[in-house]
């Protein structure tokens, strides 16, 4: 699905991350936003955290990442299907995305497969 209303955002992130644009990525993130990814036992919080987050786990690890599909959760939020590979190899992710009505995210739960 393509005409997703969170489409757009996912794919801002997806690019932001891709290239390696932590700066980026932070700014798509409302300041007190969290990431919760019990695939790397992290619960990251605010600014400092994602940008740790996306510094560690996507820059250190030359992560690129793929849009799969995307699909509509309750709360107008969405879930993000992608592929990710890396340093690690490779796996199949989810993104549940919460946006705000600026389409800030605010929060991301994050897994794997």
């Amino acid at each position: 699905m393509t005409d997703h209303p969170l489409r757009k955002v996912a794919d801002t992130l997806i690019a932001a991350t891709n290239a390696g644009d932590v700066d980026a990525v932070v700014a798509l993130f409302t300041p007190d936003a969290v990431i919760d990814d019990p695939s790397t036992g992290h619960r990251l919080d605010g600014h400092a955290g994602i940008r740790t987050y996306v510094e560690r786990y996507f820059v250190g690890y030359h992560t690129i990442t793929r849009f799969l599909s995307i699909g509509s959760l309750p709360d107008g939020r969405a879930r993000v299907r992608v592929d990710f590979t890396g340093d690690f190899g490779h796996e199949i992710g989810l993104l549940d995305l919460t946006v705000d009505a600026d389409r800030r995210i605010t929060r991301i739960d994050a897994n794997l497969e």
